[in-house]
């Protein structure tokens, strides 16, 4: 069983900045694919960013240019930085992997964490 653990979430003001930390099993493989998703209360969970082991990363439009995701094999830890916050980026954030050669458009990762939440007031 692989361990995916987020942290780092809290309450911010629009506009401000947070980063989401993941610290995972999953970098111990040679070829994964890590992501970070987001689920609002009655909203269907959405995906944000995906990072592949070779470094390729692909954005949702709703984040390109606020959020960047990035990762440390070396800590085993994924992370997401997330600036200009804004009150509808308010969710529960949670990380994701799979053991892939490519993320290519997949979205069925295997793997999740148990999220952490992200609060931003107005």
């Amino acid at each position: 069983e692989e361990q995916l653990v987020e942290s780092g979430g809290g309450s911010e003001e629009a506009g401000g900045s947070l980063r989401l930390s993941c610290v995972s099993s999953m970098f111990k493989y040679s070829r994964y694919c890590m992501a970070w998703y987001r689920q609002a209360p009655g909203q269907k969970r959405e995906w944000l960013t995906s990072i592949h082991s070779t470094g390729t990363t692909t954005y949702a439009d709703s984040v390109k240019g606020r959020f960047t995701t990035s990762q440390d094999a070396g800590k085993g830890t994924l992370y997401l930085q997330m600036d200009r916050l804004e009150p509808e980026d308010t969710a529960m954030y949670y990380c994701a992997g799979g053991i892939w050669d490519a993320c290519g458009s997949r979205r069925d990762h295997g793997y999740w964490g148990r999220g952490t939440q992200v609060t931003v007031s107005s």
